[in-house]
């Protein structure tokens, strides 16, 4: 239950995140409405307070294994919203950082 708890709440923060700055891009690149950059901003303080209930402790790792969750929430966001397509050489990396985010995040520690 707990690594089921820290996954629905890793994607929960990415999407807070990714698609915050992605709101703030659309309102500063794009030429959206300034409000777009306004839900931007609620968007990422929500992420900081999701981060915060990671049931591990430590403050640390889990943003650390966010970056590797990061990494691929923001690829595959490209990929929905902005029609990127990944080549082998990003799908290999965000591979990677999945797996660094489970080493980091659910590997047995002693105490």
């Amino acid at each position: 239950m707990t690594i089921l708890k820290s996954v629905l709440l890793f994607t929960l923060a990415a999407v807070a995140e990714i698609g915050g700055a992605w709101l703030i891009w659309q309102a500063v690149r794009e030429d959206k409405a300034w409000w777009w950059a306004g839900l931007g901003i609620v968007a990422l303080g929500f992420y900081g307070f999701v981060a915060a209930f990671q049931p591990d402790a430590h403050f640390g790792r889990v943003l650390a294994a966010y970056g590797g969750v990061f990494i691929v929430g923001s690829l595959v966001w490209g990929m929905l919203l902005d029609g990127f397509r990944p080549d082998r050489w990003d799908l290999i990396g965000a591979t990677v950082c999945l797996v660094g985010v489970a080493v980091i995040m659910f590997a047995p520690r002693q105490g």
